[in-house]
């Protein structure tokens, strides 16, 4: 496998006054009626026009000759080379692929909808040029591929795979990095330098995005029961602690589960507590 080199032609300018130099003899001839010389130099200019070429700042052009790779230009300005090399821009700035939304299956086989931003660029023009039939193509299907293999070796989250340390909602960074790895990996042959790879849309399918949602919320309502219980029970036993030590009342059993009971009632209902004035005795 070749690597790329660069190729270095003479100016532009130099070449211009070299091929209008080729002119000149021609005027002499067509004095000298000679015809058939008089044609021969002009035609030669006109052929020697094809060599020049312009590259502007991060372009390249690839040089070929009769199928041999003779060097890519990469520095800027006006150039003449050999007028039967055949050029090939190439540019080297950076480029977006904001992929399309694709519908793939999680590690756990949920159907989950995903996109990823690709900034990349050619860093190697001849790979570029001679390894894939059009880099740009490469660089799309082979960015679908590694975002369908990420989506198979990590879940979308742990509510179904609780020993999931990682997964593409909660990965952050890391799912990132690896999807970035993928992609160099598999872009190298193509010449092309990955700048940044991440994860730009992430969703279940449409088909159970509404179960999955409703599953999602009755977790959240649980963990919330959960610490609103958890802090009941503490306050509960600080006020039954509280009396115990001030002796400001003694309760039995039966009365203590009464107030327990009543103060669970006042502190986990959903909706605020009515007030009952007790006009009669503790017991009634």
């Amino acid at each position: 496998m070749k690597n790329e080199k660069e190729f270095t032609p003479i100016s532009g300018y130099v070449g211009l006054l070299l091929v209008l130099a080729l002119y000149v003899p021609a005027i002499f001839l067509i004095v000298l009626q000679q015809q058939f010389w008089a044609l021969v130099f002009p035609v030669l200019g006109f052929i020697c026009f094809a060599g020049f070429l312009v590259v502007n700042p991060n372009e390249s052009t690839v040089l070929t000759l009769f199928g041999a790779y003779k060097g890519t230009v990469k520095q800027n300005g006006f150039f003449w080379a050999n007028p039967f090399f055949l050029k090939k821009r190439i540019s080297l700035r950076a480029r977006n692929l904001n992929s399309e939304l694709l519908k793939v299956n999680d590690k756990i086989g949920n159907p989950i909808m995903i996109g990823v931003v690709l900034v990349w660029k050619v860093e190697d023009t001849y790979k570029a040029a001679f390894e894939v039939d059009d880099y740009a193509k490469f660089v799309q299907i082979q960015s679908e591929t590694a975002v369908r293999k990420l989506a198979g070796h990590y879940s979308y989250d742990n509510f179904d795979d609780e020993q999931a340390e990682i997964t593409l909602r909660g990965g952050g960074e890391e799912v990132n990095h690896v999807l970035e790895r993928e992609l160099t990996e598999r872009l190298s042959m193509a010449g092309i330098n990955v700048i940044e790879a991440r994860i730009a849309y992430l969703a279940y399918a449409q088909e159970i995005a509404h179960s999955m949602l409703q599953r999602q919320q009755a977790t959240a309502v649980v963990a919330a029961r959960f610490k609103i219980v958890e802090g009941a029970v503490s306050m509960v036993e600080m006020a039954l602690d509280h009396l115990s030590k001030k002796k400001i009342i003694t309760l039995d059993e039966e009365h203590k589960a009464a107030m327990v009971s009543n103060l669970m009632v006042v502190l986990c209902g959903d909706k605020s507590a009515n007030p009952v004035i007790n006009t009669g005795t503790l017991h009634q």
